[in-house]
């Protein structure tokens, strides 16, 4: 007996149901402390500073951020983000952007121009802010030579933008 059509309904039922519960999430500001580099030679202390908006094409919405580490090196990045509801309360947010980097004393990643991929799960409260923990990957896509690429792992607070002005 075949079931493939219970399946296909299952999974686009689990799909509907995790998107309409961010139907009412609003724009972030999320800031990060964590670790840049945790798992090479060049360890330092990493902060970061995303905006990401509300406005959505297919549920995929725009981004843009600032990543800085103790060493000097700066990120500045742009990209897209998709939130997927596990949970009314547990989310996961797949992200990918596209930047420039300077890496001040910090290290050298091979190229000005950099591509961030990256996963964070976050618990979201009542009030829509969010507490989780991402991962991520820089690293110049093989445009330059040199490409040794670089993981962090932050802690992120996400809060509604409007609760920082109301």
């Amino acid at each position: 007996m075949k079931c493939w059509p219970v399946k296909i309904a299952a999974v686009l039922i689990t799909c509907f149901l995790a998107f309409e519960a961010a139907a009412e999430d609003p724009d972030f500001l999320a800031l990060s402390a964590g670790v840049f580099d945790f798992d090479d030679d060049e360890t330092s202390a990493e902060f970061r500073y995303e905006y990401c908006s509300d406005l959505k094409l297919f549920h995929i919405g725009p981004f843009v951020g600032l990543m800085a580490n103790t060493d000097g090196g700066v990120y500045g990045f742009g990209g897209l983000y998709l939130d997927v509801f596990l949970h009314r309360r547990l989310v996961v947010t797949p992200n990918l952007a596209v930047g420039g980097y300077s890496q001040g004393d910090s290290k050298d990643l091979g190229s000005v121009i950099e591509f961030r991929s990256g996963m964070e799960i976050a618990y979201r409260f009542d009030d829509r802010s969010r507490l989780g923990v991402a991962v991520h990957h820089i690293s110049n896509a093989s445009i330059d030579d040199r490409n040794p690429g670089v993981n962090s792992i932050v802690l992120t607070y996400a809060v509604p933008f409007h609760k920082l002005y109301d």
